[in-house]
């Protein structure tokens, strides 16, 4: 079993990757909900087409990733270029700034829309990206000029968005990279943490939220989250953070939505 990887550890990573000039970067991996192709209670039929992203629950409906964060979160859409895997039906940058130590920093989001009949690859992706695997600089034209983001497991932050498909299939976990750089992981996905925790902990990623039940992974909770994480709060911080906004929208109960999410120190 890999040693873990506190909160802190990646914390200290960004303030002396910020001291460098390096942005904040954070890589999410979106299977696109699939009606067809998954073990999901099913929805209707034009957001369930997990090869249509425009229209898919988890990508381009109103609470959706790349709906979403423009158009509530306050996140500003950059250019980038397309993904060679064919499988990422979609990819989207957005960017912003948050307080960090009284000072403004970036803040970058590589999300990507995988086809939801290859969530067993979207999956085994995340694993990979959490274990420290493979890093992938993603060129994006921001402000009249290129910039290449460090993303995948060079990220500082890797995300999970969908169904969980460990309810359906196995995965074998990778092991953390040697000397791969302390990062941490999210799991918006139902039951995530007693499915990937111990998945997490050999891939060497801090676990800084999962869920406990059964839930929606809707973009106001991750918008929330990586905001409150980039601005250098602990994780009970991140998942108090979590948890308001998943009772602003859901309307749960802030108690329950308190149970729901879970992070490691």
């Amino acid at each position: 079993m890999a040693i873990a990887i506190t909160g802190e550890e990646v914390q200290a990573r960004i303030d002396a990757d910020l001291a460098q000039s390096k942005p904040i970067t954070i890589h999410v991996i979106v299977a696109l909900c699939d009606n067809k192709n998954q073990g999901i209670v099913k929805v209707p039929a034009l957001i369930g087409n997990g090869q249509d992203p425009r229209n898919n629950l988890y990508w381009g409906a109103l609470y959706g990733v790349n709906t979403h964060l423009t158009r509530k979160g306050g996140w500003k859409k950059v250019e980038v270029e397309k993904p060679a895997n064919m499988h990422i039906l979609d990819r989207a940058v957005f960017y912003t700034s948050v307080k960090r130590n009284g000072q403004a920093v970036p803040v970058y989001i590589v999300a990507d829309a995988w086809d939801g009949a290859q969530i067993k690859a979207s999956l085994q992706r995340f694993l990979e990206f959490s274990a420290g695997h493979i890093d992938e600089p993603v060129t994006t034209f921001h402000n009249n000029t290129s910039k290449v983001l460090q993303a995948g497991s060079a990220s500082h932050l890797v995300g999970f968005i969908g169904h969980n498909g460990l309810m359906d299939f196995a995965l074998g976990t990778p092991t953390k990279r040697p000397n791969a750089p302390a990062r941490s992981a999210f799991i918006l996905a139902c039951k995530s943490k007693p499915y990937f925790e111990a998945s997490l902990q050999k891939a060497g990623a801090h676990p800084l939220l999962l869920t406990t039940g059964f839930m929606a992974p809707e973009a106001y909770t991750v918008d929330s989250a990586i905001r409150t994480w980039a601005s250098a709060k602990n994780s009970d911080s991140v998942r108090e953070a979590a948890a308001q906004a998943y009772h602003q929208y859901q309307k749960c109960g802030m108690n329950g939505a308190r149970r729901l999410f879970w992070g490691a120190p």
